[in-house]
């Protein structure tokens, strides 16, 4: 595993290993010595995603006290993974990373809490979330994907209604 530091702060990419025979791959998408000497982290949670072409789903965070880091990969298919930096005193405040994870890339991306987080499914596609704290529906926050800084590649996506409800970024009470 490689971690590369991204232009927010405490957000890696992370390029796994893939091992490959006769039978197929083999990938190692977490390692707990490898993400010790990054970030001491301690998963709670995994659940996966399985989302239609130009789905976006987010942008979700969970607020404190059960705000998470969020270990994200891409199992089939490929997604646009979208990261914006909610955390006011962060010298990326607002500032937004993007990157495709594919399972042919057999990337990840490690997202520290106080970041919200969505993709845009660019494909048929499966995504795989590791979460340091459990999901807490009170908890579980978003804002509107179109109010981002951000120019999305798709020009009808689907959103769900819950998706469509968040409040645009500017008017965001930030718990960050």
């Amino acid at each position: 595993m490689k971690f590369k530091k991204t232009t927010i702060q405490d957000c890696y990419l992370i390029h796994n290993n893939r091992f490959t025979d006769h039978r197929g791959d083999f990938v190692k998408t977490f390692h707990f010595e490898s993400f010790n000497k990054v970030k001491h982290l301690n998963f709670k949670e995994q659940f996966f995603t399985s989302s239609k072409k130009n789905v976006i789903r987010g942008i979700h965070f969970q607020t404190p006290p059960h705000d998470h880091y969020k270990l994200v990969t891409c199992l089939s298919g490929v997604i646009l993974d979208v990261v914006v930096d909610l955390r006011q005193k962060s010298s990326t405040y607002k500032k937004i990373f993007s990157v495709e994870l594919s399972a042919n890339k057999t990337n990840s991306i490690l997202i520290p809490n106080g970041i919200g987080h969505g993709f845009l499914s660019l494909t048929k596609s499966i995504v795989l979330y590791n979460t340091t704290t459990s999901h807490k529906p009170k908890y579980d926050k978003g804002i509107l994907w179109s109010s981002i800084n951000f120019r999305w590649p798709v020009n009808r996506p689907v959103v769900s209604k819950r998706d469509i409800k968040f409040p645009s970024i500017d008017i965001l009470i930030n718990p960050f």
